[in-house]
């Protein structure tokens, strides 16, 4: 779900429009952010699950909830959002390298596993450790509960997800990546099968819709779906861009886009698979478009998307950790203190910063010299 990582090494032709690039995708790197920034207040709720010396938990008196409460009430439909940028990022980058035999499939992947793999393991070993600790204080796991060796086991080849599983386990919020794991190999044999043609991500992605409805609980037809129509928002970019009416077409969007999710949430209507299957593409490509700022403001938004993976994956074992501090203590958890909430945020995007600069950064170049000098 990182923008660099889809951009193959080796295309001296992309790296030489590397700017104009950056200016186009300028706003799918704030949306991630988003995106990562939702899952992270919907998952702030794991302190009520700390302790018994927790105070009872009620979702409107969390923190800044009068300016937070869509992050609150719907933040797990940020990972229906990265799902869709996603399918943007890929078909735009890959959706003529792959047909033309540029990219193979061993590239694909390694640059896939590269990207995703060594912050999984990483965390996925500190969680097992701070879970063990946990259990040996209070007597049970920490939210995820399905810690033992089979579910380690499915998380090494990140399959935690697929369906083999008894529930979340570990470091939960892998669960998504997991999921879009498999995506990625149909993406990659849909664009060799099918090439570029639109008929071939149309078929895949009305398949997609037909099983999301006939098995609502089917997480893995949600993504394939949405990281489809993320696709064909991508494929449909350049004609609208070139039509002439293209701004005043933008705008009408751009503002039912506003609107729409505003009477919903007030009225409380749940957000409907369709209702994400329609406004989440049209999000993405409004935010796809070139944005023209200032090297400053560009740098920080880049800065920004660098950090969504390592947010996403760390703020799980930072709140872990967090509660085994404030049970040795002998306290309570203040997760109702906007104090407390600041701070976890910012020590998440804090080590998250860290993270990717040197690990998260250094692993997946020395993988990608590795793997591709071999070959």
């Amino acid at each position: 779900m990182h923008i660099t990582a889809a951009l193959p090494p080796s295309q001296d032709a992309r790296r030489a429009t590397g700017a104009a690039d950056r200016g186009k995708l300028l706003g799918l790197e704030a949306l991630r952010f988003v995106a990562a920034f939702a899952v992270l207040i919907w998952h702030y709720q794991h302190f009520a699950m700390a302790t018994t010396l927790s105070p009872a938990f009620v979702r409107s008196e969390q923190p800044f909830y009068a300016f937070l409460w869509p992050f609150y009430e719907h933040g797990a439909y940020g990972v229906d959002l990265f799902w869709c940028i996603s399918g943007y990022i890929f078909f735009e980058k890959y959706g003529s390298l792959i047909p033309a035999g540029s990219v193979s499939g061993a590239r694909f992947f390694l640059l896939r596993f590269s990207r995703l793999y060594p912050l999984h393991v990483g965390t996925l070993l500190l969680v097992g450790m701070l879970q063990w600790i946990f259990l040996s204080v209070s007597g049970h796991y920490f939210v995820y509960e399905f810690n033992d060796l089979f579910h380690l086991v499915l998380q090494l080849f990140m399959a935690s997800n697929w369906g083999l599983q008894r529930g979340d386990s570990f470091n939960g919020p892998i669960w998504s990546i997991s999921v879009e794991v498999l995506v990625y190999l149909l993406f990659y044999l849909t664009m060799r099968v099918g090439g570029a043609r639109p008929w071939a991500t149309i078929a895949v992605l009305g398949a997609a819709v037909a099983w999301r409805y006939a098995h609502p609980a089917a997480p893995l037809a949600t993504c394939i779906a949405l990281f489809f129509a993320g696709g064909i928002a991508a494929i449909l970019t350049p004609a609208l861009r070139q039509s002439p009416h293209h701004r005043i077409v933008s705008s009408i969007v751009c503002v039912s886009l506003i609107v729409e999710p505003i009477v919903a949430f007030r009225h409380g209507v749940n957000l409907s698979f369709g209702f994400l299957l329609t406004y989440l593409p049209l999000t993405v490509f409004l935010c796809s478009a070139e944005l023209k700022t200032t090297p400053g403001v560009r740098a920080l938004i880049e800065f920004a998307g660098n950090l969504t993976y390592a947010s996403y994956l760390l703020h799980f074992p930072l709140q872990l950790a967090l509660v085994l501090a404030f049970m040795f203590s002998g306290m309570p958890v203040p997760f109702f203190s906007p104090w407390f909430a600041v701070s976890f945020l910012a020590l998440t995007f804090f080590l998250s910063a860290l993270t990717y600069r040197y690990f998260e950064l250094p692993a997946q170049q020395w993988i990608r010299r590795s793997g591709l000098s071999r070959r």
